[in-house]
């Protein structure tokens, strides 16, 4: 394990003690299998990025958009870039859109895993 591992380690340990609303929510439907059975990590490390959300059998990250993301639309389209150019899919929602219609989100999420959800 390098410094920068252990670095990207504590960062994603800190953003889980740290997670917003919306995450802690969306994580109640997403953890222990309860979205159409299939199993998620949360602020997992994916190379130099932490994902929201991961599936690893369906290589889908969710990425929740809130205030901290306005103004880094750049930054974002770039990481998502990469993170395609890795195998993986990407799903985005704002933070509104949990808040709003949290089984809409859930379905999409088990759509796009190719599962239907519960």
């Amino acid at each position: 394990m390098t410094p920068d591992d252990n670095h990207m380690i504590d960062r994603a340990r800190k953003l889980r003690r740290e997670a917003t609303f919306p995450e802690r929510l969306l994580w109640s439907r997403l953890r222990a299998g309860r979205c159409a059975g299939l199993i998620f990590r949360r602020q997992q490390v994916i190379d130099q990025y932490v994902a929201d959300f991961f599936c690893p059998v369906s290589r889908l990250v969710i990425e929740l958009d809130g205030r901290s993301h306005e103004g880094h639309d750049a930054e974002d389209a770039i990481r998502q870039e990469y993170l395609e150019r890795q195998g993986l899919s990407v799903l985005r929602f704002t933070n509104d859109e949990v808040l709003g219609n949290l089984d809409a989100v859930v379905r999409a999420i088990a759509l796009a895993c190719g599962a239907s959800s519960r």
